[in-house]
């Protein structure tokens, strides 16, 4: 046990005293919100220039282009400006009549393709042609329910051209994902639309809109009684946001810690096993110490991280009050799961490594496990939105996938029965010392073999006749 111990702390050292930890220790933060931050900084770069749109209005009186020219001079007076500096945020949009061309499909080419011609020579951002028939309601197609709704709607926007024209907008530009224009025009246009359509019904729109009002619904936890008081305590208004991104923040850091934890292990079996290494450090210790000791080095090095996150999650929680969702009970079962969880994928890769003599045999024997890893992360947001059906359940005792499904299970309301992550726990553990046992067998004979890569089928008879 002395030597195992000795092996741990050399290999958490040695992992927690270089550079390359301290860096990606203050690194992995970075990369998981560097998209968020991105995407700010590049909403502040925004071009903030004077966009030129051409509007096609082909509805009678061509209502609907003053309806945005007077939007867009009030967008650009009060709209794009951020109110606390005062400096400009957003493009200024500028737009310009374009008389209609004939109805005939082939004089609408004609004129969608000089306008393209424009727009592609820089003197437009795009151009907008409303149809004719925008005011008109069509009481053939009324939407029976929400889904026949959505349905009707994604046949105006991609049914048939000369059909769907007269009932529609178009928007055509060289860069169709700026959705900025489009998405301001299409509400401008439709609010016009609306007003008109309410007027002819003789219906006033704050009437319709009353109507419209949907019923607010506030989504709460469990009312519960105070223990000491004995009083009632009204449930507080739950963040649906929150109560998703929870569990998937514990597992995303597990996952992580899988991936950044165990799989250098192979690389450093691999290192030691070619620079015959190995083969100095077994004339002092057994294999099946040297394998342990790597691996208990290797999940003191992963909690050491996973501490420093999670009371960095922690402190997050308390700042905002959402202990809640990151309470002892989870965080310590977590720490359970992690455990077990780096000494189950540590195992196999030590056991990959051992077994091979290069790099690209390494690859084709981890490249398995890394997607059974991948597995729960891509059922994920199923088990978070229905933790106790049949599916979340059978998967949560999947050995593989048992630590990330069961913290994701643990951490959604209302959690779980005491005996389930017990269950778990113990069949995690079960499998897992097999999977040590089969990789310490592997480990022993695959250290000391040199030239040609073991097979699976070698690796299996190494596990069974040693």
């Amino acid at each position: 046990m002395r030597k195992v111990w000795v092996i741990a702390v050399r290999e958490y050292l040695a992992a927690v005293r270089t550079k390359a930890f301290i860096i990606s220790l203050l690194l992995m933060p970075v990369l998981m919100g560097g998209s968020i931050v991105m995407q700010i900084i590049f909403k502040k770069i925004e071009d903030r220039g004077e966009r030129h749109f051409a509007v096609i209005d082909r509805t009678s009186g061509e209502e609907l282009y003053a309806a945005l020219t007077k939007a867009a001079e009030k967008r650009n007076q009060y709209e794009i400006f951020d109110p606390e500096t005062n400096r400009q945020v957003k493009p200024a949009f500028k737009i310009e009549r374009i008389e209609p061309s004939a109805p005939d499909p082939e004089a609408l080419q004609q004129q969608r393709f000089e306008l393209s011609q424009q727009v592609q020579a820089g003197k437009y951002f795009g151009f907008l042609e409303i149809g004719a028939d925008v005011y008109r309601v069509n009481e053939t197609s009324r939407p029976v329910d929400d889904r026949d709704e959505s349905r009707l709607l994604m046949e105006a926007i991609y049914g048939d051209d000369h059909h769907s024209d007269p009932e529609r907008v178009r928007y055509q530009s060289k860069m169709p994902q700026d959705s900025s224009f489009s998405l301001w025009a299409e509400r401008v246009i439709n609010e016009a639309v609306q007003e008109k359509r309410w007027a002819e019904a003789r219906q006033p729109r704050q009437k319709v809109m009353a109507i419209l009002r949907p019923v607010p619904l506030a989504a709460k936890g469990l009312s519960r009684r105070d223990p000491e008081t004995g009083r009632i305590i009204d449930a507080a208004t739950e963040s649906q946001i929150v109560r998703f991104l929870a569990p998937m923040a514990l597992i995303i850091v597990m996952f992580m810690m899988i991936m950044v934890g165990a799989t250098p292990l192979l690389g450093s079996v691999l290192e030691e096993k070619m620079g015959r290494i190995a083969e100095v450090m077994l004339g002092s210790v057994r294999p099946f110490q040297l394998m342990m000791g790597k691996l208990a080095g290797m999940t003191g090095t992963s909690l050491t991280v996973s501490a420093l996150y999670l009371g960095g999650l922690y402190y997050l929680a308390n700042r905002y009050g959402l202990t809640d969702f990151f309470s002892f009970g989870i965080l310590a079962w977590f720490l359970v799961y992690l455990v077990l969880a780096m000494i189950f994928y540590g195992s196999i890769f030590a056991a990959v490594g051992s077994a091979c003599t290069t790099s690209a045999e390494a690859q084709s024997f981890v490249t398995p496990v890394i997607l059974i890893a991948v597995i729960p992360m891509m059922v994920l947001v199923h088990v978070i939105q229905q933790p106790n059906d049949a599916f979340s359940t059978t998967i949560s005792f999947f050995p593989p996938s048992t630590p990330m499904m069961m913290i994701a299970r643990l951490a959604v309301p209302p959690g779980l029965p005491w005996w389930e992550p017990v269950l778990g726990a113990l069949l995690l553990l079960a499998t897992t010392a097999a999977i040590v046992y089969a990789g310490g067998r592997i480990f022993r004979v695959g250290l000391l073999m040199q030239g040609q890569g073991a097979k699976l089928k070698e690796m299996a008879r190494w596990v069974f006749q040693g």
